[in-house]
C-alpha cells in the first residue's frame, strides 16, 4: 500500500512545527493545504516557508474555510476564496498550483465546487486535489490512527487528510507513520490520478463535484 499524507487548515504555530519535526525524523514528504486566514496568523508564514524549504508542497485550501464553493455560487466569492489565498502563498506555491476545496467534514458532494470555481481552476492551471481517507482526527484524536491505517489497507493508494491544528491529534503522527511501515506500506508525495478531477487546468470527470 502507498500513502500520501496531507495536512489541512494550518499552519498553526506550536503544532505544524512539531509535525515538521516528525516528518523530518521519519523521512516523509507531505503536502500542506493552507487556509489563507490562518496563514496570516503570527508565525504561520515562517512555518509554511520552513515546510517548503524542507521539500513539502504547499497547497491552497481556500481563504476562509467557511462556506463550500458549491453553496455560495457567486463568482466573486470563488475568486476571493481561491485567488486571495494563492496570492498570499506566493512563491511557496508548487508549479502545479495545488488546490483543495472545503468539503464540510471531508464529504465529497456537489457542494465542493461551483461553476465559477471550476472556471478559475481551469483558466489558471490549478490542480484540484481530493482525498480518499478522512479519519476525522479532529473528533477522534487518538483513534484516527487505526481508522487511517484501515483505510490504507483497503486502498492501493490512500490520500490521507489530517489537520495540523491544536487538537492533540498530531501527537499520534509518528505512531501512524511507524504503523504504516510495519504493515509494509510506503509513503509517497505524489497523488494518484483518481483524486485529481482537474490537473494543470485540464478537467476530468467532475460529476458529483459541482451542481449541474
Amino acid at each position: 500500500m502507498q500513502v500520501t499524507l496531507t495536512f489541512d487548515n494550518g499552519p498553526w504555530p506550536g503544532v505544524t512545527d512539531r509535525v515538521l519535526d516528525v516528518l523530518d525524523d521519519r523521512g516523509v514528504a507531505a503536502t500542506f493545504f493552507v487556509v489563507g486566514e490562518t496563514l496570516e496568523r503570527d508565525g504561520a508564514r515562517a512555518l509554511a516557508e520552513r515546510a517548503h524549504h524542507e521539500g513539502h508542497w504547499i497547497g491552497n485550501h481556500t481563504w476562509s474555510h467557511s462556506t463550500p464553493l458549491g453553496v455560495d455560487t457567486d463568482p466573486a466569492y470563488a475568486a476571493a476564496e481561491i485567488e486571495r489565498t494563492q496570492d498570499l502563498i506566493g512563491d511557496l506555491a508548487h508549479a502545479r498550483r495545488w488546490f483543495r476545496p472545503f468539503g464540510e467534514g471531508g464529504h465529497i458532494t456537489p457542494n465542493l465546487l461551483s461553476h465559477a470555481a471550476v472556471e478559475i481552476l481551469e483558466r489558471d492551471g490549478y490542480s484540484c486535489v481530493l482525498w480518499n481517507s478522512v479519519p476525522r482526527d479532529w473528533e477522534d484524536t487518538t483513534g484516527w490512527v487505526d481508522t487511517a491505517l484501515h483505510h490504507a489497507t483497503l486502498l492501493d493508494h490512500a490520500v490521507v487528510v489530517v489537520h495540523d491544528l491544536p487538537t492533540g491529534a498530531m501527537d499520534e503522527l509518528d505512531r501512524f507513520i511507524d504503523r504504516v511501515r510495519e504493515e509494509g506500506g510506503t509513503f509517497t508525495q505524489d497523488f494518484p490520478p483518481e483524486v485529481l478531477p482537474i490537473d494543470r487546468g485540464h478537467p476530468g470527470d467532475l460529476r458529483g463535484l459541482v451542481h449541474a
